[in-house]
């Protein structure tokens, strides 16, 4: 089962985020193998880190719960509320395997939040700056709750237009960069 992970940094917690670096990369060492994408998202001055996002294959709903709440930076209270939920990987691929590279361009994290029926099913006939794609799901994975996607694009309108206009109660664009130690 695949799930999208992401912890939003509370503010004022930068110091004690860096303080935990070496913990955070030690604690992810651990799901090396689970692991599709994983990233930092910034504030507008493209420096500042706003959250963490990790996407993985775990066994179950509960195994995801222990990653997020078990992960030291929530331990010690850096962030503000996590975001946590059932996805699905349409791309069927991870962000190392994005043939655009790590460093090119502008990178996105857009988060569909859903309301009503389900939209943005199906990838877009252009794939070539998708990162990650997939629905947000409800733990049993039969509810749809919006969809996520990682991507290269020219500005925040770009990506943001990814997705179905109006079909969301909600439509987030952070900008986001490959994470990891390399």
């Amino acid at each position: 089962m695949e799930f999208l992970c992401y912890h939003r940094d509370r503010p004022g917690s930068l110091p004690l985020r860096h303080a935990l670096l070496e913990e955070h990369w030690s604690y992810m060492d651990r799901y090396e193998e689970e692991m599709i994408a994983r990233g930092p998202t910034l504030g507008d001055d493209g420096a500042t880190l706003t959250g963490s996002l990790h996407i993985l294959d775990l066994p179950d709903p509960a195994a995801a719960r222990a990653f997020a709440f078990d992960e030291p930076g929530y331990q010690a209270g850096a962030y503000r509320d996590v975001l946590l939920r059932r996805w699905r990987n349409l791309l069927g691929r991870t962000m190392w395997d994005f043939p655009g590279g790590r460093e090119d361009g502008n990178r996105y994290l857009v988060l569909g939040l859903g309301a009503g029926p389900a939209a943005d099913l199906d990838v877009p006939a252009d794939r070539s700056e998708l990162i990650a794609y997939g629905p947000l799901l409800s733990d049993d994975g039969t509810g749809w709750l919006g969809t996520a996607v990682l991507l290269r694009a020219p500005d925040r309108e770009a990506a943001r237009a990814v997705l179905t206009a109006d079909r969301y109660a909600d439509v987030e664009v952070h900008d986001w960069r490959f994470g990891g130690r390399s």
